[in-house]
């Protein structure tokens, strides 16, 4: 560490105001029945995350009105102030600034914040500094009560950090913000792509929508060509003098187009679940998946037990056993696109896909099942339907403690479209599906360098003048 940093006590850093250090309102002053569809947004916990690159979500926000605000003056937060935790996940750290959608907000009864004097101390350097390992620990090692972890405002007072001047604060944090951004525009195209994956499976297998453009030009007295052209309009979103430029200028997507529209009925039929395109069975999952039940036995494999953003995985990315001794031997195998989930906790956690090649493993009492090969992003797809998860929901039994067997989750109606038309989609998936991978291995990548670093630049033990990253437009 350089000699010109120096220890100081966070109250000695905030700014000379009669609010810059405070908590936020009494729960029943800000209680649920105070809350309104617009006005001044409230933070919550699930607003705040551990996760150094999301600084504030303002997904899911509550409001109050503009004059309730006003109560809370000492509560409220702007740009530059930071937010902490009190109780319950003590180590979440969060950010105001002008990438918000909001330029001002009220933190709840569970949090308080801090407002720094620009001159002595750079918000985000100090949010860096506070979501690093040492700080996290520290914040955890030392919280208050038992059942409910408690971090205080007269602790956050008294914690001492090491500051550089402001120059260097700043140039600190910004060679950690390059980072952070990069990781957030590559998460950005995930959910661009994630989005897009959805759309075109809800238009093409929950809305029929070029089957019904066909049907609607046949009945428009369209020729053959007219209905294929009005189903190409519908797939690609393009006019006719759009299509008429595809052909000429990309003939191989014009053709490829073409082809998808073609595979597409042109009448609906009666099924069970009412009218579906003509050749699309309306039955349920069932029909394309097969529960899985092969034990591991002396293998060796990656254990699994959580479910995140839809797929299975470690619950600690460290944690990996090897499956040989008697007490888990009857752990079930997963294979590379098999799904699982834990029955008894349908309500409260999801069902994974497992996208690794590595043999995974889950505790027996999971249920673990294969979908045909070919329907394998038709099912995923389909469990992202808020409509399938309601309905999943309402399949599970047994009062408090909740229960989706197999044959429960088999039963959830769902057309099954041809395969000439899941290979098209499968397609599409496939190549959304490498362009995310992509993103994800330099999210990790990043992700590794940034927290290489972190601690050594909020050190002082490597200098910003070591680092030499070039800020791209």
């Amino acid at each position: 560490m350089s000699c010109d940093w120096k220890k100081i006590r966070v109250e000695e850093i905030a700014l000379d105001s009669p609010h810059a250090m405070s908590t936020g309102p009494f729960g029943s002053a800000i209680s649920s029945k105070f809350f309104k569809e617009d006005g001044v947004p409230v933070i919550r916990g699930g607003n705040l995350s551990t996760d150094i690159s999301s600084r504030m979500s303002d997904e899911g926000l509550v409001f109050v009105s503009k004059e309730k605000a006003v109560e809370f003056q000492r509560s409220l937060v702007r740009s530059g102030d930071l937010i902490f935790t009190c109780w319950g996940t003590i180590n979440q750290v969060g950010l105001i600034n002008d990438e918000l959608d909001y330029s001002e907000y009220i933190v709840s009864n569970k949090q308080m914040k801090l407002t720094p004097d620009p001159k002595k101390a750079d918000s985000l350097f100090l949010y860096y500094l506070f979501s690093s390992p040492i700080k996290q620990a520290e914040i955890i090692s030392n919280g208050i009560g038992a059942a409910v972890p408690g971090f205080n405002l007269g602790q956050l007072k008294s914690h001492v950090i090491n500051l550089p001047p402001i120059v260097e604060q700043k140039r600190i944090a910004n060679i950690l913000y390059l980072f952070d951004r990069k990781i957030r525009h590559s998460r950005k195209i995930n959910q661009t792509l994630e989005q897009m994956a959805q759309a075109i499976f809800k238009s093409w297998f929950v809305d029929f929508e070029p089957v019904k453009t066909k049907i609607a030009a046949i009945e428009a007295g369209e020729d053959a060509e007219g209905v294929t052209c009005a189903a190409m309009r519908t797939i690609s979103g393009k006019t006719d003098d759009g299509l008429n430029q595809m052909q000429t200028e990309q003939p191989e997507h014009y053709t490829q187009l073409k082809t998808t529209a073609e595979l597409f009925p042109a009448a609906m039929q009666d099924s069970e679940l009412g009218k579906v395109p003509e050749g699309w069975d309306g039955s349920c999952f069932g029909n394309v998946i097969a529960q899985c039940k092969t034990k591991i036995k002396d293998r060796s494999a990656t254990v699994l037990s959580a479910v995140a953003s839809g797929q299975l995985v470690r619950s600690d990315e460290h944690f990996k056993k090897t499956v040989y001794s008697k007490s888990i031997e009857k752990y079930l195998a997963v294979e590379k696109w098999d799904f699982a989930y834990n029955p008894s906790r349908i309500n409260i956690g999801s069902i994974g896909m497992y996208k690794k090649d590595e043999l995974g493993a889950v505790s027996p009492v999971y249920v673990v099942f294969k979908p045909d090969v070919e329907y394998r992003w038709f099912i995923d797809s389909s469990l992202k339907l808020n409509k399938t998860k309601k309905f999943i929901n309402t399949l599970a039994s047994g009062g408090v403690r909740q229960s989706l067997s197999f044959n429960d989750f088999a039963s959830v109606p769902s057309v099954i479209p041809s395969k000439d038309c899941i290979s098209i989609f499968n397609l599409l998936l496939e190549k959304l599906e490498t362009i995310s991978e992509a993103q994800i291995n330099e999210i990790n990548t990043l992700t590794n360098l940034r927290d290489t670093l972190l601690p050594k630049l909020l050190s002082g033990e490597l200098s910003v003048d070591a680092v030499d990253l070039k800020e791209e437009n």
